[in-house]
């Protein structure tokens, strides 16, 4: 399993697919596409009838190399690496550093994914993936590429940290609507696992996703957080949260009948024996260093 984040549509925990699932999509792949180069090849019959073998045969190959190696490379380019057989189990081919491929690495792929895969059936390609650490075949390996599993179970998902308590509510009045899913997800699967992370790498990575957000909340990140990155993520989150918390209606007696009036809670009698010494911010547990 690999952990790296980019600006977006990247998750930032990337999880290699394995070799069954690889090979389901390639086949839903190689169906679709064998049935759209059948497709064009009675189109190609039917329209150059009049021509000799020669141009015919040539016709063919055209068509061969046009649907079954440039249809994959087309599609897996405009799609930033979902064909359909790996949107249908939730796979994506991204680089290696974790960012959405281009018309160059598809390129590649298709270009070997050729030899490995069509004419020698899938052979060298499924070798290639057992034997590498990371599942991947000779054309992830030449044009540095990387196939991952997209979807996650919603029960791995960690806890995230609460901010420090003088941040609560700082950010009550940023703009959060122009942060996309996929930004909110990157930022919570990093501040979940961020203790799993080299110190230097953790900054980074926080670094890189607060910059984000800024840039999509339209305000900078307050100077005196700047130092603090997870810090600031953290806050951001949990403003996000607290103001979809608020969003929710409470119920009581079924779910026709909306609460209209709360009753106090039951207060015990004071003394001496049940008072307790309010707890400071200090003694709070919330996964961040205090901020310098």
């Amino acid at each position: 399993m690999s952990e790296l984040v980019t600006g977006e549509a990247v998750a930032l925990e990337l999880r290699p697919a394995k070799l069954p699932s690889r090979a389901l999509a390639v086949l839903i792949d190689l169906i679709v596409a064998l049935l759209v180069y059948i497709a064009v090849v009675i189109g190609l019959v039917a329209a150059t009838s009049s021509l000799d073998d020669a141009a015919q045969a040539a016709m063919s190959v055209a068509a061969f190399l046009l649907v079954l190696v440039g249809g994959p490379i087309a599609v897996e380019t405009l799609s930033h690496g979902r064909s359909l057989g790996k949107l249908a189990f939730g796979l994506r081919v991204v680089r290696d550093d974790g960012g959405p491929v281009r018309f160059r690495h598809a390129l590649v792929r298709g270009g070997v994914g050729m030899i490995e895969i069509l004419m020698t059936f899938g052979v060298v390609a499924c070798i290639a993936s057992l034997v590498s650490e990371r599942g991947r075949r000779l054309g992830d390996v030449f044009a540095g590429t990387l196939v991952v599993r997209e979807r996650i179970p919603a029960g791995r998902a960690g806890v995230v940290p609460p901010p420090p308590p003088e941040l609560a509510g700082r950010f009550a009045e940023l703009d959060l609507s122009g942060v996309p899913d996929g930004l909110w997800l990157a930022v919570r699967q990093y501040l979940t696992r961020m203790h799993q992370l080299q110190p230097q790498v953790s900054w980074s990575m926080a670094s890189r996703l607060a910059a984000d957000v800024a840039a999509r909340t339209g305000a900078a990140v307050p100077p005196d957080l700047q130092a603090q990155p997870a810090v600031f993520l953290a806050a951001v989150v949990h403003e996000r949260q607290a103001r979809q918390a608020r969003q929710q209606p409470r119920y009581e007696g079924g779910e026709d009948h909306a609460v209209k009036s709360v009753s106090p809670p039951a207060v015990a009698p004071v003394s001496e024996k049940n008072v307790e010494a309010p707890k400071t911010p200090q003694s709070r547990s919330t996964g961040f260093a205090p901020p310098a």
